[in-house]
């Protein structure tokens, strides 16, 4: 098998660790710099050059983007994925993670632990947006970074207004996030592969840095994870679009809270801490899905007009609760059940005679006139997305802060090559 390593340093360690892995199980292995690459895109003919020459045929492409090329850098495994070559990740995804708010905003609609986050442009909104985290103290956190920089703990919110100001006046665009003192300079690391948890660490700061990064010499520690802390580290990948992540998290008070998803994580600080061969397991997910390229659904389902793919709620009062997926009569409507989402876990190609339960999800494929009536009102998927009411305004249209959560300062490790 042909494989790619998509990066700009071929002797950093994670670069490295997966060239030889990859050597090892007898795969044909190239490291190829991002920035070499020229993009060209005709009709039906997508194609990639490297050095000006064209690209030979690769099997598969194990993309270690750094945050510096992320725009060019997802431009080319983008443009792997038209040629119908495999990524380890793909290029939306790798966009997902790397934008701090983006990747915030996306999470926030579920129902996983994130830290509370404000985003503000004009500075007299910044006060009621500390306000509205739990106030000081917070983090102050750049939307792009790595390896702790760009992340500043704010002890006082005169202090963090300051520090706003100063990186907004060269145009810098911040995050505000309320830092947990439980978890100061602690935090945990699971690298997840094709949805499940390959290994996991914790990271501990040395001294008064609140900062866990082993770039900025904090230690690394074996950690058994609790099933909530893994599930939540598969399901934030998941919903972000990631195949293969570092998932960050602070052990709060109130259980896990995601504090980065990153498509690019260092593998020195997991593999030491935890003697795995994370290269290796990652290495093997690339070989082991190359036949099964990433499918655009809704791109390729245009072909068969009216038929999608729909999530069916139920619950109140679904004619389907009760009834088992056979007896529900979905298959008369020419809809195909391809999974059930149930307490948090997913149960692909349930069987005809599983019984539907309260709060069950279906994913199912069919025509989209067979399940108007099947859908949920406006009201209820209100209620699905479990939004929060909003705060009252007060006398000066300003709401007041609600209670405090989970939240979180940057620790991140990685160091993409």
């Amino acid at each position: 098998m042909k494989l790619c390593i998509l990066s700009r340093n071929a002797h950093c360690y994670s670069t490295r660790r997966l060239f030889e892995s990859a050597s090892a199980r007898g795969h044909e292995v190239k490291v190829l710099d991002t920035l070499r690459f020229s993009i060209s895109s005709s009709m039906g003919q997508p194609e990639l050059f490297y050095r000006g020459k064209q690209l030979s045929s690769y099997d598969g492409v194990i993309p270690r983007v750094g945050t510096s090329v992320t725009l060019y850098g997802t431009s080319v495994v983008r443009q792997f994925e038209q040629m119908d070559v495999f990524c380890a990740n793909s290029a939306n995804g790798i966009a997902n993670s790397r934008d701090k708010l983006r990747c915030t905003q996306i999470l926030s609609r579920f129902d996983i632990g994130i830290p509370p986050t404000e985003f503000v442009h004009d500075q007299r909104d910044v006060k009621g947006a500390i306000e509205r985290v739990g106030g000081a103290p917070v983090i102050v956190k750049l939307l792009e970074g790595t390896q702790g920089v760009g992340v500043i703990l704010a002890e006082t919110a005169g202090v963090a207004q300051s520090i706003i100001e100063t990186l907004q006046s060269t145009r810098q665009n911040v995050l505000i996030q309320k830092f947990v003192a439980e978890s100061r300079g602690r935090d945990v690391r699971a690298i997840v592969i094709d949805d499940r948890v390959v290994a996991a660490m914790r990271r501990v700061a040395q001294g008064d840095e609140f900062r866990s990064n082993v770039h900025r010499g904090g230690r690394v520690e074996v950690v058994q994870l609790d099933p909530a802390f893994e599930q939540t580290a598969v399901r934030a990948a998941q919903i972000l679009g990631l195949r293969v992540a570092g998932v960050d998290m602070l052990e709060g008070a109130d259980g896990p809270c995601v504090m980065e998803v990153n498509s690019s994580p260092g593998l020195e600080g997991i593999e030491t801490a935890t003697g795995r061969d994370v290269a290796g397991a990652i290495v093997d997910f690339v070989a082991d899905h190359v036949k099964y390229p990433e499918l655009d659904v809704r791109q390729r389902l245009t072909v068969s007009k009216g038929y999608g793919v729909v999530d069916l709620f139920v619950g109140g009062e679904s004619p389907l609760l009760g009834k088992t997926i056979d007896a529900s009569g979905l298959r008369d409507r020419d809809i195909v059940v391809l999974s059930l989402s149930r307490d948090g876990k997913v149960i692909p190609n349930p069987r005809g005679n599983r019984e539907l339960n309260d709060g069950d999800h279906l994913l199912c494929f069919g025509k989209y006139a067979n399940v108007k009536d099947l859908l949920p009102d406006d009201a209820l998927r209100r209620r699905l997305r479990k939004l929060k009411p909003k705060p009252k305004p007060d006398d000066h249209g300003a709401a007041g802060p609600p209670a405090s959560g989970p939240s979180s300062s940057d620790v991140n490790e990685p160091g993409a090559g």
